[in-house]
C-alpha cells in the first residue's frame, strides 16, 4: 500500500486514540484507549475488540508473520476484556463517565504455534501515546457478577492478563458495598508480570473482607514455593485465605484466562459423555464439591463462571 492509501484507510477505519501507555516491561503494558464519541459505560466483566490494520509495522524480534497480499488492506482485530485500576490518582475508588478512555491489559505474543505467526499485538506494542486504532463499536458479554447477592463469597481466580475483568469486577463489588468475603488470585510466570499488585494491596489496607493473592510458578511465592491455582484449591490454602469454606450455595467463583487452568469439560461424539481435561483444571475440581458450571447455551446459570483467553 502507498502511503497515500494507509493514510485514507486510517481515516476510515481507525475510530481511536490511544492517550496513554503503562508499561510493565517489554512484553506487558496497559493501554488506555479513548473512543471518538462517548461509549456507554460498560458492565464490567465484559469486553470490545481492538484492531490495527495489517499495514502497521509489527515489532522486531518476534515470530514473522505470513502475510498474504489479499490482507494488506484488512483490519486486524481481537477481543479484549475491559480492565480498571480501581483507584484514582487521590486513591479513591474510581468514579468512571462515559467520555473517559477504556483501559486494556495486553501481554505481547512473540510467538504461536500457528505458521502465520502473532498478529495483533506486535503491531500494538508499537503503538505510542496520540497514535491512532480501531475500537469495536459494540462492548458486550455475559462474563458479570449478575446473580452474585451482597453477602456471596466470590472468588476470581485468573492467569495473566485474565485478572483485566476482574479488576473491574472487584471494583463493581467495592462500589456498592459488597458484605462477603472477595478473595483474587492471579497466577503468573514471574512477580514481575503482576501489573496492578500496589493497588491490590492499597485495596486490602482499606476493605477488610478483600484479599489478593499473587501466584507465580517460576519462582517462589505462597509458603516458599511455586504455587499453581489448582494447588490453592486441592491443599485447603484458598479456604484458609479466604477465611471460610467454598460452599458452592452462597459461592461464586470466576475464572478467566487459560484455559488449562479453567478445564472446560468436553463432549465425547461417540459416548456424549464429558471428558475432562487432564492434568484436572478448576472446573473439575470444584464440580467434585457442589459448585455447578455456568453454560448459558443451556441456559444453567452456576456458581462457576468462566472467560477463556484463547
Amino acid at each position: 500500500m502507498t502511503p497515500e492509501m494507509i493514510a485514507e484507510a486510517k481515516r476510515a477505519r481507525y475510530n481511536a486514540t490511544l492517550t496513554r501507555v503503562r508499561k510493565l516491561h517489554s512484553d506487558l503494558a496497559i493501554l488506555y484507549v479513548q473512543p471518538d464519541t462517548p461509549r456507554p459505560l460498560p458492565i464490567p466483566g465484559q469486553y470490545t475488540t481492538l484492531g490495527l490494520g495489517y499495514w502497521e509495522p509489527r515489532l522486531p524480534g518476534v515470530q514473522e508473520e505470513l502475510l498474504d497480499p489479499a490482507d494488506e488492506g484488512r483490519l486486524l482485530r481481537r477481543s479484549y476484556s475491559i480492565s480498571s485500576s480501581v483507584l484514582d490518582a487521590e486513591g479513591r475508588l474510581l468514579d468512571p463517565k462515559p467520555t473517559d478512555p477504556l483501559e486494556f491489559y495486553v501481554v505481547l505474543v512473540r510467538e504461536t504455534e500457528k505458521p502465520e505467526g502473532p498478529g495483533l499485538t506486535p503491531r500494538l506494542f508499537m503503538l505510542r501515546e496520540g497514535d491512532r486504532l480501531h475500537l469495536g463499536e459494540k462492548i458486550t458479554g455475559h462474563y458479570t457478577l449478575d446473580g452474585v447477592g451482597d453477602d456471596d463469597a466470590v472468588v476470581f481466580l485468573s492467569t495473566g492478563t485474565g485478572e483485566a475483568p476482574h479488576n473491574y469486577m472487584l471494583w463493581e463489588l467495592l462500589r456498592r458495598g459488597h458484605r462477603g468475603r472477595i478473595l483474587a488470585a492471579c497466577c503468573v510466570r514471574l512477580a514481575r508480570d503482576l501489573a496492578y499488585t500496589a493497588m491490590h494491596e492499597r485495596l486490602m489496607g482499606r476493605h477488610l473482607n478483600y484479599t489478593y493473592l499473587p501466584l507465580t510458578t517460576r519462582e517462589p511465592t505462597l509458603g516458599g514455593r511455586k504455587v499453581y491455582i489448582q494447588d490453592l484449591l486441592t491443599s485447603g490454602q484458598l479456604e484458609d485465605v479466604l477465611g471460610q469454606p467454598l460452599d458452592p450455595a452462597r459461592t461464586h467463583v470466576f475464572l478467566c484466562g487459560n484455559p488449562k487452568m479453567i478445564g472446560v469439560p468436553e463432549k465425547d461424539r461417540e459416548t456424549k459423555a464429558l471428558v475432562y481435561p487432564q492434568p484436572p483444571g478448576v472446573v473439575e475440581i470444584l464440580e467434585k464439591r457442589g459448585f455447578v458450571l455456568d453454560q448459558r447455551a443451556q441456559k444453567v446459570r452456576g456458581s462457576i463462571h468462566f472467560e477463556e483467553y484463547w
